[in-house]
């Protein structure tokens, strides 16, 4: 059984990738039909934010008990500087580079998010990491960045600074997000959605902007809901499951979708570096699945809530005020444990590891 709820982690990572990579082609439309990116940017935003809270509201006034811990007083810091880092700090910094970089040399730099992610994972967050890991996770961002590459430099200026600044501002959003991993995504999200999205419209409108068509805002509304909407909720439940490193990897398949996606919305060709990009990621892939980590490790006691089953981590007696039927979510602790079970670095197992 555990083993079977492994998958469950890398599936929601790469869907949430699919829904992200899907919009980059439908983004692309949009584009085409005359909106101002960092408008667009603002609009993608909140109908991610929108479209969750229409599902968050209904969610509640069908008065089922919570399916999610709601976050705390205690996660709002660490919400705010996500909202700062991923929905501010880092479409701003994209769109300054992006007035001063080749389109070119701009999608190949976007591939650092991939590798800011996993770096700050294992540097900062010491996410174990093995060789072979290693190699999976090189391989899939190989293939992101073939399948980015459309000649030209990619000296180091401005633009280019700025690109960077906008990778490493998402790699922090990413790993930061780790910390609220256990509260609601849809909660999380919606959040981000609204404030990043507010804020990105209001710097739009203010730099001369104008709102596109109703129509195209509504399509822009519906794009945002399900690629940065649908997307990071499946993201955040990711993290729970596997870690911010491996979530990380898997998400880097995004490029690869949008291109498949293009060669039948555009008409785009079928080409070598198309299919030798889907080799790489399917070698990183295939090299991340096979992972099995196993070792003694020992759980501190700790007290906090999150949707679970009744397993081996799971061995708490309930209250009467608590919720029959799994899953459910309540406050629940746990005792120290020292055991041995293969295991990702999810919510219950962010130990450190000697080497």
């Amino acid at each position: 059984m555990t083993r079977l709820r492994s998958y469950s982690g890398p599936s929601m990572a790469i869907a949430s990738a699919m829904l992200f990579g899907a919009s980059t082609p439908l983004a692309k439309l949009l584009l085409g039909s005359g909106i101002d990116p960092w408008l667009l940017a603002g609009l993608l935003y909140l109908g991610s934010g929108i479209g969750l809270g229409i599902f968050y509201l209904v969610r509640r006034a069908r008065g089922n008990p919570p399916a999610e811990a709601s976050l705390r007083r205690s996660d709002l810091s660490w919400l705010g500087l996500v909202v700062l880092f991923g929905g501010v700090v880092g479409p701003l910094l994209l769109m300054i580079g992006l007035s001063h970089t080749a389109a070119s040399a701009a999608t190949l730099l976007l591939n650092i998010e991939g590798l800011a992610t996993m770096g700050i994972a294992w540097v900062v967050f010491k996410e174990n990491v093995d060789r072979w890991l290693l190699l999976g996770a090189l391989a899939i961002l190989a293939g992101a960045a073939l399948l980015s590459w459309q000649g030209g430099g990619t000296a180091i200026g401005p633009g280019a600074i700025a690109i960077i600044g906008a990778c490493i501002a998402w790699g922090i959003d990413n790993n930061l997000t780790r910390k609220l991993s256990s509260a609601d995504p849809v909660q999380i999200a919606m959040i981000k959605g609204l404030v990043a999205g507010a804020t990105n419209l209001i710097l739009a409108l203010s730099g001369g902007a104008s709102l596109p068509s109703p129509t195209a805002v509504a399509a822009a509304g519906a794009v945002g809901f399900l690629g940065y909407g649908v997307s990071l909720v499946l993201f955040v439940l990711a993290l729970r499951h596997v870690g911010t490193a491996r979530t990380g990897a898997y998400f880097s398949t995004a490029p690869f979708i949008g291109a498949v996606l293009a060669v039948g919305l555009f008409g785009e060709p079928l080409t070598v570096r198309l299919v030798v990009a889907a080799l790489l990621m399917a070698v990183g892939l295939y090299l991340h699945l096979a992972e099995r980590h196993a070792h003694e490790h020992r759980h501190e006691a700790i007290e906090h809530s999150h949707r679970h089953v009744h397993d081996e981590h799971h061995l708490h007696e309930h209250g009467p005020a608590d919720l029959a039927g799994e899953p459910h979510t309540h406050v629940h602790r746990h005792s120290a444990l020292t055991h041995h079970h293969p295991h990702y670095p999810d919510l219950h197992h962010r130990h450190g590891h000697a080497h």
